[in-house]
């Protein structure tokens, strides 16, 4: 399936944007109706409504509402809820329409329907019209994604609102249906106004707003270069023959010989070892598993699933292949054994196990639609809510059991900010649920969800089984961490999600970005391997220094590839300089043996020239691999990764500084262009800026009011001992433009 062109994406964007401000409206007038807001129940409900109203106030509790029996509260996080579980369930219903996946329930078995049958068949079903009919379909055939007896979807938007959003639906194009990216922008565009909304508050970014600050749809092309350059690599150095390696003219030629039906290998890399035998560039992986059956693949911050999904198309002709399975065989054996996925976005949960599922009843062979094998995604950001002594009543007084549901609640109290930065067994009274017998803990569960009446012990039950799947996920290792990781300074963050940092990923805590890639390598068994599309900056600022010098002492570096600015094709991305690494978390081997040995070789790849993302993708195929040794990029300054050997010579540090200048604080009341004053006399300074290109004679065009000394500024540096001297002035901006100080 094709990608979505400019124009359709542009369109999507659009109708999301609606969509999203229509359904919160929607939404929210029900609730206000039912005065879930409010104090005591409004005189005028039924008792049907009356009961949905305490429904909707013990899972808005649930999901972090201030809500409480007999006081008015705050119903934020349910309005966004109800609006985007409607809205995807009806989206869900079309994408399934669109490809003849739509199934009514019959008594012989599912039967695939239209959008026109859902329409004749709603009265008879008892549904107010087709497209509630439909996406009722829909949540039957995902279980997984929508649960079907929240009270959420027993709210009805007033007509006027529904038939807006089935307009939007309508009338995006087919080509939106087709397109195999169109999830991930779906999930991208429903944050794209909050996004914009929290960056202009420059709040610190807590759990309600990180989905929305960190979501950024990872390029198919960033997706298809770690995925080949990492299983693509494992699977070329096990099916090519050494004859092969050894005659093969070029690149194209290996990864023909690689290559299986519908994973063409396109950014697989090669190069010539000593002995001038063909290998992939990042390595042959051979710590890994032999047997497909053994290997498992996690996306810590899986989004709408991009990665899972494109592992699930290379992995099930593989399996094929390997294991003689049939297409519905493999199909199966690849969702079971194979793909994992952790979110702290349930939403975005939501989608990632629609494009899985979705994956699986298409592909060639497979049968189409039927019932999946459990699919191995949770949220890892759900809210605890309820109160702690709801759960531990889920137990029946069971003292092993209460302690480990109490535990459980304990470790995740934080989740919906850290999500899969929770470190099972080092927080809360103990390792949680996975350290329980699930087998004894399951039914119980499955006794609250089945309680009628009891709407506290349902909620804490539902909570309670997803993050007992998410911390069963959390506690494992795997072969192959895929993802593209949030990105968040460290001044950005709130007070919990910085002291988690700080605490458990100490020497990586300056930026979200590094804290997920040390818990990447965490999650790896040893000898196995993190790739991931990560920012640039870390591979050489100082403030990385420790984190970097540990990688390079402990770990196996495969793969470095520079995209700079202009890797994401998106506004959203703007400024972002990316880059993709590969790297194993190595066995324990004394540093001396690290730093002596020359068999680690690092292979670089530089596409940061080139400005728009599907340059960047060719130069990613074809430029240059340069190599370099591991242990080598110790010697550099500050441990800086770079693919350009240390040369001998007078370091620059030697002869410059890089500090803040002037720093006034509020420009508009001390600075001034030197021709807006009648003569600059002893109370202006003249002053040296920075410049945006490399000129002689730049960034003089202001003065300073002096008449102070810079009391009140910042960062004033009266005695700037440099004043005076000759020398290069050079901004410390992207290209270092200079002149002349």
């Amino acid at each position: 399936m094709p990608p979505l062109n400019k124009y359709h994406r542009n369109k999507l964007e659009s109708a999301v944007a609606k969509a999203r401000d229509k359904a919160e409206a929607g939404a929210k007038s029900v609730l206000v109706y039912l005065g879930v807001e409010e104090a005591y129940t409004p005189t005028y409900l039924s008792e049907k409504h009356s009961r949905l109203r305490q429904r909707l106030i013990v899972h808005g509790r649930q999901l972090g509402d201030a809500l409480k029996d007999g006081e008015s509260g705050t119903m934020d996080r349910l309005v966004e809820e109800s609006a985007y579980e409607h809205w995807h369930r009806m989206l869900f219903a079309r994408f399934l329409a669109e490809s003849g996946m739509l199934m009514y329930p019959g008594p012989s078995g599912p039967v695939p329907v239209t959008l026109g049958d859902c329409a004749d068949l709603a009265a008879g079903e008892g549904a107010a019209d087709g497209w509630e009919l439909a996406a009722r379909f829909a949540a039957r055939m995902l279980p997984k994604i929508f649960r079907v007896d929240s009270p959420v979807f027993d709210i009805v938007f007033p007509s006027e609102y529904s038939q807006d959003l089935e307009t939007l639906i309508i009338s995006l194009p087919p080509e939106t249906y087709a397109a195999s990216d169109a999830w991930g922008w779906c999930a991208q565009y429903w944050q794209s106004s909050r996004k914009a909304e929290i960056n202009a508050s420059e709040v610190k970014i807590g759990e309600r707003e990180l989905p929305a600050v960190t979501q950024l749809f990872t390029e198919e092309f960033m997706v298809s270069f770690l995925l080949d350059n990492s299983l693509g690599a494992w699977w070329a150095a096990r099916r090519l023959q050494a004859t092969v390696l050894a005659e093969a003219l070029d690149e194209a030629e290996l990864r023909r010989g690689a290559a299986l039906p519908g994973v063409p290998l396109d950014y697989l890399r090669f190069v010539r070892d000593g002995d001038f035998l063909w290998t992939p560039a990042a390595g042959k992986f051979g710590r890994w598993p032999e047997s497909l059956a053994d290997f498992r693949l996690l996306d810590p911050c899986c989004g709408s699933g991009h990665f899972l999904v494109a592992a699930f198309r290379m992995l099930v002709p593989m399996r094929i292949a390997t294991e003689g399975l049939t297409a519905r065989e493999a199909v199966d054996a690849v969702l079971r054994d194979n793909i994992h996925g952790l979110e702290l976005d349930r939403r975005c949960v939501e989608i990632a196990a629609f494009s899985l599922a979705m994956a699986a009843w298409t592909y060639p062979g497979a049968e189409g639609y039927r019932e999946l094998p459990e699919l191995n995604i949770a949220c890892s950001g759900i809210s605890v809510g309820a109160k702690k002594e709801a759960w531990t009543a889920l137990a029946d007084r069971a003292p092993a059991l209460e302690e480990a549901l109490a535990g459980l609640y304990d470790s995740f109290s934080g989740a919906p900010v850290l999500g899969s930065l929770i470190v099972p067994g080092t927080g809360g009274n103990g390792a949680g649920l996975w350290a329980a017998d699930w087998a004894k803990v399951k039914p119980l569960l499955e006794k609250a969800l089945s309680a009628e009446g009891d709407y506290e012990r349902t909620e804490a039950a539902m909570a309670a089984k997803g993050l007992s799947e998410a911390a069963s996920l959390l506690d494992r290792t795997y072969t192959l961490v895929a993802t593209n990781v949030p990105y968040l300074s460290g001044g950005k963050q709130s007070e919990t999600l910085k002291k988690h940092c700080q605490a458990y990923f100490s020497d990586a805590k300056g930026d979200l970005a590094t804290v997920f890639l040390d818990r990447c390598l965490r999650f790896c068994s040893e000898g196995c391997t993190v790739a991931a599309v990560t920012p640039q900056n870390w591979l050489s600022l100082t403030s990385y220094t420790k984190f970097r010098t540990r990688l390079l002492r402990e770990d196996a570096w495969h793969l470095v590839a520079r995209l700079g600015e202009g890797g994401f094709d998106s506004p959203a991305a703007a400024g972002a300089f990316a880059a993709m690494v590969c790297l194993s978390r190595a066995a324990h081997i004394s540093e001396e043996s690290v730093t002596s040995s020359e068999e680690r070789i690092i292979s670089f790849i530089d596409a940061s020239e080139p400005k728009e993302p599907e340059h960047k993708a060719e130069l990613l195929a074809t430029s240059e691999v340069a190599r370099v040794s591991q242990a080598r990029q110790l010697d550099n300054p500050d441990a800086r990764v770079s693919a350009e050997e240390l040369m001998a010579g007078e370091l620059l540090e030697t002869m410059a500084i890089a500090n803040q200048g002037i720093k006034t604080g509020d420009d508009l009341r001390s600075k001034r262009y030197f021709w807006e004053i009648e003569a600059v006399d002893s109370g202006w300074q003249l002053y040296q800026g920075t410049v945006n290109s490399r000129v002689h004679y730049g960034g003089r065009e202001s003065i300073i009011d002096w008449r102070k000394r810079g009391a009140g500024m910042p960062c004033p540096r009266p005695n700037n001992e440099n004043i005076g001297t000759l020398g290069v002035a050079v901004s410390e901006m992207r290209l270092l433009p200079s002149t002349l100080y």
